[in-house]
């Protein structure tokens, strides 16, 4: 009771520690949550992504064909003008025009003539504060705020500076949003920031933007909702409360439909490949170093990282985490009923159990995010059956170890090996303690031993005195019986007690009969030999006694059994001098095996009454039979009943 109760604790105790670690974010386990977040996008595959997003590549043979990069502005500006005459609806340009250039002018004509290109903005996080007067910025932040009482909880991305196109060039843009990606510390790109603050205000993501226009909002149609998210017409995309969403890849690189910009110089692309579309112009060229590591894949070109945001933001299709309550909840639930199991199963069952657990996490956070779009913590959850296993499994072992260590040294005296590693499987099997027990007990001792002592050298009766207590013991242990002690000359021993043994007295008693037949055998070896030979008396009696460890704590303790009964046996055993008998016992041992002679399960014996005595110190007369093994050695049992005489009294021991 006291194991399962400190296991339960141990159980409670791992899943409040990892509560407590969901709350405060512990970096490993956010890092391990972050490697199963991945993971889910390896599973899910690739999805189809919509048709209205298609990506302008400035890839390798682009730049091969058509010269190194960066190309100068006259080229970028005939670009765009060919996109926008075949249909395109909105143009997002992920290419900065910092720098003074011959050829400004044609761009600014070629951006005025398309009306529907978006230039982007990157913001730095670090160095001297500056602030740019740029008309286009003006008109390209979020132009309303709601909830801003949240701004307790609400930690923006805020930045010092920023880069952008010259003031001319985005004068002629439809407007502009920022193309920041900020991965997590392992370098993974898992999110979009929709809106960075820059001199008080929130500048949107190019994303964003593309999907606004493509949608045909205004700006006022696009509010930042403050620590939610962001109300885009009627769509609601939510974010953290850093004003980040998740980003929903489609798939690893190449999901999306791309057309290279070499094909679409030399007329081998359709009209109908940007009509009513938003065509994404950026670079995918190794060369140009544009990559990422995101979930989905280890280098996808940056501009299909935009491509997956606008996708995702025109089907609504968002990831969302959990709310941290929710998965607190899983943990305790998970923790706490895993525990409650754990006091009722062995290390392999735990181990199934714990393997099914996390097996349910897993695959109900693979499900739901597959289905729903929802990401759900399972490394905490996981980790902490994982613990509550390994330390409840590591306690246990320990402790049983140690159990196992005092039953081996208290009992392998005692009893056969098998009996042993039976009570350390079974603990409950033997109360180390003590209690009450009905068992059957034998006592056994060499007639005539003091004469025979006095007639032989003390080598001598040593060496006798220990082949018979030797092969008498193994004759004990063939019959799985508790050997108790030796008293001199004399065997005790018992049955019933560690192990329960319900046929304890029909044991006892083969065991007896199998003593006799091992000495006869002695005997006659001993005559062979020119010795003297032994002879012994056996009694056996059933009743219910005390049996456990009994002694001084710490200094000498034995397992052993107590009680009248005990007694008993030890005057019955002096009465087969008496009656010139090698086996007697009692009436209450005849009860327990009379069913089986009836039934004729012990053949081969005869059992016949003597007398009803009454021994030294019991005034109630008990009746006594000698019991044999018949000389043919078989048949059905026999069995003489005492006859109602007079009682004898005894006074000798």
């Amino acid at each position: 009771m006291k194991h399962r109760r400190i296991i339960l604790i141990i159980g409670l105790a791992l899943t409040v520690f990892f509560g407590a670690c969901s709350i405060t974010k512990v970096r490993p386990l956010e890092r391990l949550e972050l490697l199963f977040y991945d993971v889910r996008y390896h599973l899910r595959g690739k999805s189809t992504p919509p048709d209205s997003v298609v990506i302008l590549a400035i890839d390798d043979k682009s730049v091969e064909t058509l010269g190194r990069w960066p190309w100068d502005r006259r080229k970028v500006g005939q670009l765009i003008e060919k996109v926008s005459s075949m249909g395109a609806k909105v143009i997002l340009v992920d290419i900065f025009f910092s720098e003074p250039s011959k050829q400004d002018k044609f761009l600014r004509k070629s951006l005025n003539k398309s009306r529907n290109v978006i230039l982007p903005i990157v913001f730095k996080f670090s160095g001297e504060p500056r602030t740019i007067v740029n008309g286009s910025m003006e008109r390209s932040f979020f132009p309303m705020i709601r909830n801003a009482d949240n701004a307790n909880i609400f930690l923006p991305v805020k930045a010092l500076d920023a880069i952008m196109s010259r003031s001319e060039i985005s004068a002629q843009a439809k407007t502009l949003g920022h193309i920041n990606m900020i991965a997590d510390n392992d370098g993974v790109l898992r999110w979009e920031v929709l809106g960075i603050e820059y001199n008080g205000e929130f500048y949107p993501s190019i994303d964003l933007q593309a999907a606004r226009l493509y949608m045909n909002l205004p700006m006022e149609a696009m509010v930042l909702d403050v620590a939610h998210g962001v109300q885009l017409g009627d769509t609601f995309i939510p974010a953290d409360f850093r004003n980040r969403m998740l980003v929903n890849y489609y798939g690893p690189e190449n999901t999306f439909p791309m057309v290279s910009v070499l094909d679409l110089v030399q007329n081998k692309v359709d009209r109908s490949a940007f009509k009513n579309k938003i065509v994404l112009l950026g670079a995918t060229a190794i060369g140009i170093y544009d990559i990422r590591v995101t979930p989905a894949s280890p280098g996808m070109p940056g501009i299909e990282k935009h491509a997956n945001v606008i996708a995702s933001i025109l089907q609504k299709r968002f990831v969302e985490k959990v709310p941290n309550t929710t998965n607190l909840i899983l943990l305790l639930v998970s923790g706490i009923i895993f525990s409650l199991l754990m006091l009722r199963v062995k290390a392999i069952l735990g181990a199934i159990l714990a393997f099914l657990f996390i097996g349910a996490i897993f695959l109900g956070g693979y499900h739901i995010f597959f289905s729903r779009g929802l990401w759900m913590d399972m490394s905490y959850s996981s980790i902490n059956l994982l613990s509550i296993y390994f330390v409840t499994t590591a306690y246990r072992f320990a402790t049983e170890e140690r159990y196992a260590r005092r039953v081996r040294s208290m009992f392998s005296s005692y009893v056969t090996e098998k009996v042993v590693n039976e009570l350390i499987k079974n603990p409950n099997l033997a109360k180390l303690g003590g209690e009450r027990r009905e068992i059957t007990v034998l006592f056994s001792d060499v007639r005539g031993f003091t004469t025979f002592s006095e007639k032989h050298s003390p080598e001598e009766v040593i060496a006798i005195l220990n082949e018979y207590l030797g092969e008498m013991t193994q004759v004990v242990f063939n019959w799985d019986g508790t050997l108790d002690k030796f008293i001199g000359d004399a065997i005790v021993a018992f049955w019933g007690a560690p192990l329960p043994q319900p046929d304890h007295a029909e044991r006892a008693v083969k065991c007896s009969l199998d003593m006799i037949k091992r000495l006869r055998e002695l005997q006659e070896k001993w005559a062979a030999e020119g010795k003297d030979p032994l002879d012994c008396g056996i009694g056996l009696n059933t009743g219910e006694v005390v049996v456990g460890n009994i002694g001084a704590e710490g200094k000498k303790m034995d397992y052993t059994v107590i009680g009248d009964h005990v007694n008993l046996c030890s005057r019955v055993e002096s009465l087969t001098r008496k009656y010139d008998s090698h086996v007697l016992m009692t009436e209450f041992t005849l009860e327990k095996i009379r069913p089986l002679m009836a039934e004729g399960k012990l053949n081969g014996i005869r059992v016949e009454g003597l007398d009803r005595v009454a021994v030294k110190g019991k005034a109630k007369p008990v009746a006594i039979y000698d019991v044999r093994a018949l000389e043919e050695g078989g048949g059905a049992p026999v069995c003489i009943e005492c006859e109602d005489k007079e009682v004898v009294h005894l006074t000798e021991k």
